[in-house]
């Protein structure tokens, strides 16, 4: 799919824009251009057609483009920049963080945005520049911005979700946790650990675009991206205190099982001491009390040795179980 806006140098708005008709256009600096690029089966050598004849990129910049995947960085080639930012999605269906590449090229009268699958944030700018195509007024740069700051407000509603979702499963290792519990914990590290990966690199474009200069950035706009790059850092050290949080859940998991396998041994001793001496006594006289044609001794089963090993047998664990609760192990 290829759709492109032009914002005529007499305020109107053109969404009719032929390829063939680019070069003119752009080279009008009355005229803002958007393109938008999500080929589709078939559509990719035309859009590479596009990128290199009606814009004239250069062929490395038009290959990282369309054909490799990259951390989110900036590129100055002078007459444009090439940026490459990442938005994110959460599938509550298959719960997977999925990550999205966005390429765009910002020269001085246009915008050329290139992405392989649907980006929300991205959608909600283009259907807000239809509507008020004064946004595409305030320059290439401008609208650059609102992007970016679409994309980082997308991280916002996950980051709050996986800060629930730490507080539900602490609660869960405090009360009872299991194996299950074990493999969301290193589930959400993973993910947290990619969103601060993508986060870390987003924040370095940003600020290069908040402070370097570079011919296509108004300096008047900077401020709009120091205002971008200072959310991200914020929602850096938020993933990264809650990926602290997260280890530390870790930590607690593998505490809390370590004490109820303490527990279980413990109980299990105790029952093992506390019948101890009832098995040496079996053991020892060999419970023939009743077998008269093989004891040492006939009639053992009627004498006083018979009830001295009953009342020993009786007595000796209720000694142990004293015993027990005396030392406190119980």
């Amino acid at each position: 799919m290829i759709r492109i806006l032009a914002r005529l140098a007499n305020g109107l708005l053109r969404t009719d824009v032929q390829p063939a008709e680019l070069a003119s256009l752009r080279a009008d600096p009355g005229v803002m251009l958007w393109v938008d690029l999500m080929p589709a089966n078939g559509e990719e050598q035309a859009a590479e057609r596009m990128l290199l004849e009606q814009f004239g990129f250069h062929v490395l910049a038009v290959d990282d483009a369309l054909r490799e995947t990259h951390v989110p960085k900036v590129d100055d080639w002078r007459e444009y920049l090439y940026i490459v930012l990442h938005a994110v999605r959460f599938e509550p269906t298959t719960r997977r963080l999925h990550t999205h590449e966005l390429d765009a090229f910002v020269g001085k009268n246009y915008l050329v945005t290139h992405h392989s699958e649907p980006i929300a944030s991205l959608e909600t700018i283009w259907t807000g520049t239809n509507r008020e195509p004064r946004r595409l007024a305030e320059g290439a740069d401008n609208l650059l911005y609102q992007i970016a700051d679409a994309i980082v407000a997308d991280y916002m509603p996950l980051v709050d979700q996986f800060d629930d979702w730490v507080d539900e499963v602490e609660s869960e290792i405090l009360r009872r946790p299991t194996p299950q519990t074990l493999h969301r914990v290193l589930r959400q590290k993973r993910r947290l650990v990619a969103m601060r990966r993508s986060l870390s690199a987003l924040r370095e474009v940003l600020n290069k675009l908040a402070r370097d200069d570079y011919a296509v950035i108004d300096p008047r706009d900077r401020v709009y991206f120091r205002d971008v790059y200072d959310h991200v850092v914020r929602l850096y050290e938020i993933v990264e205190s809650m990926r602290d949080l997260v280890s530390g859940s870790l930590d607690t998991y593998l505490s809390v099982t370590s004490n109820r396998t303490n527990d279980i041994m413990k109980t299990l001793t105790i029952v093992n001491v506390i019948f101890l001496p009832i098995s040496f006594l079996a053991g020892f006289w060999g419970m023939n009390f009743f077998a008269d044609q093989f004891a040492v001794q006939p009639n053992w089963s009627t004498g006083w040795l018979f009830w001295l090993v009953m009342a020993a047998m009786m007595a000796l664990p209720t000694s142990m179980y004293a015993w027990v609760k005396l030392r406190r192990w119980l």
